[in-house]
């Protein structure tokens, strides 16, 4: 690990702040990372109140704390609060957006190998229903997205560019403004989908290039589970149009008519959990406060620090692909399954995950893969607690 991402991180005080860290090595921060205490009690203190005096009041009490939670995530992405809309997941974001695109027949949707399967999924719904086509992008030599590749599949029935920014399964980082550029130059829509990004490096989303972001609120945010974030750049608003709309998204002006609302909040539903969002807000302004970029220092270096580790056993092969890796570490160990290497983790109080073949089909599949054993780690952990894995890891299975 670098001496800079050592020496200017307060890492005791980030473990200070973070109750989990007195029960476990989390290093499952991919699937949901452990509050801060100031997540934890803006959402908690928010139910108590709804308690005491009554949901609807309760929103009434703190509303200019509910709308300061668009502000947080405008600093966070670079970009105007008119442009966001909270929802309650990344899936409920990434779907609004992807479902709002006025696609016609004989449209073209641009992939990567390292789609998420919920996202496949939908392309291959409405290629079914609108007969579009769908073709994945293949990757170059380091196993990103090839971006010379993409520009060559570039022509007018090309819809949509959309891109998973780090796939599930994996340490590969994307290069998202390089394919950003393509968009623009193309003048296609382009929609990203952060998130595993999001919390653990900068998201700008003009330096991006991208019409659409969807992010969750658990993982490198570590904020609640049951949060979500989209945004909606305002040039591409009026040509999309919300697959479901209510009385938050529309006004009711006539018998026979409705108005849609002009900003992003078209996305959103009224009925919303509020101590949720507050506790969203809090998660950013808390990452916002340690810095995007020093989050990303330290998080890249504990995982590099893993994957070199985990590369010296001689029973582990390390898989992540990528010109640059970020806090994913993937790995199998010889002649054990994932699932038993992730029980005998966590007997030892050591948090990890799996990752299989449905969840990200044509990566897995183009490697030969069927799981994997998924440490994510993020910038509480410490080189102590990695060493602790891989004491473990060297513990099981047969060796070469």
């Amino acid at each position: 690990m670098t001496a800079a991402a050592v020496h200017t991180f307060d890492v005791e005080r980030a473990r200070r702040e973070t109750p989990g860290c007195e029960n476990v090595v989390h290093l499952n921060n991919a699937g949901a990372a452990l509050m801060p205490t100031p997540v934890l009690d803006r959402t908690v203190t928010h139910l108590k109140l709804e308690a005491r005096v009554g949901g609807y009041e309760a929103a009434a009490l703190v509303a200019e704390e509910i709308e300061d939670v668009y502000g947080s995530a405008a600093r966070l992405l670079g970009c105007r609060t008119d442009e966001i809309a909270v929802v309650d997941s990344a899936t409920r974001a990434w779907d609004m957006a992807f479902y709002s695109v006025p696609f016609r027949p004989g449209d073209r949707i641009l992939t990567s190998e390292a789609e998420y399967a919920s996202n496949f999924i939908a392309y291959l719904q409405l290629a079914q229903r609108y007969n579009l086509r769908v073709d994945v992008v293949p990757n170059g030599e380091s196993g990103q997205i090839s971006v010379p590749r993409l520009r060559d599949l570039i022509d007018e029935r090309v819809r949509l560019i959309s891109l998973t920014h780090v796939p599930t399964n994996g340490g590969l980082v994307n290069p998202a403004a390089e394919v950003g550029k393509v968009a623009r130059d193309a003048g296609v829509l382009y929609l990203l989908d952060a998130c595993q990004s999001a919390g653990q490096m900068s998201l700008d989303v003009d330096e991006i290039g991208c019409d659409m972001v969807s992010m969750t609120g658990r993982k490198y945010l570590r904020g609640p589970r049951g949060t979500g974030l989209l945004y909606v750049r305002r040039e591409v608003l009026d040509e999309l149009a919300p697959p479901m709309l209510d009385l938050h998204a529309a006004t009711w002006v006539a018998r026979d008519e409705y108005r849609i609302r002009p900003d992003a909040r078209r996305f959103e539903s009224w009925e919303c959990n509020y101590a949720a969002k507050l506790g969203l807000g809090a998660a950013i302004d808390y990452a916002l406060g340690w810095g995007l970029d020093r989050i990303r220092g330290r998080v890249y270096a504990l995982a590099d620090e893993l994957r070199l580790s985990l590369a010296q056993l001689p029973q582990v092969t390390v898989h992540d692909a990528g010109v640059e890796r970020c806090g994913i570490v993937s790995f199998t160990v010889d002649g054990v399954a994932p699932a038993d290497v992730q029980a005998a983790l966590g007997a030892h109080g050591i948090n990890v995950s799996v990752s299989r073949t449905p969840s990200t089909r044509l990566d897995m599949e183009n490697r030969g893969l069927e799981e994997l054993v998924r440490a994510s780690v993020h910038y509480y952990n410490t080189c102590e607690e990695l060493a602790m894995l891989c004491d473990v890891v060297r513990d099981i299975g047969p060796r070469r």
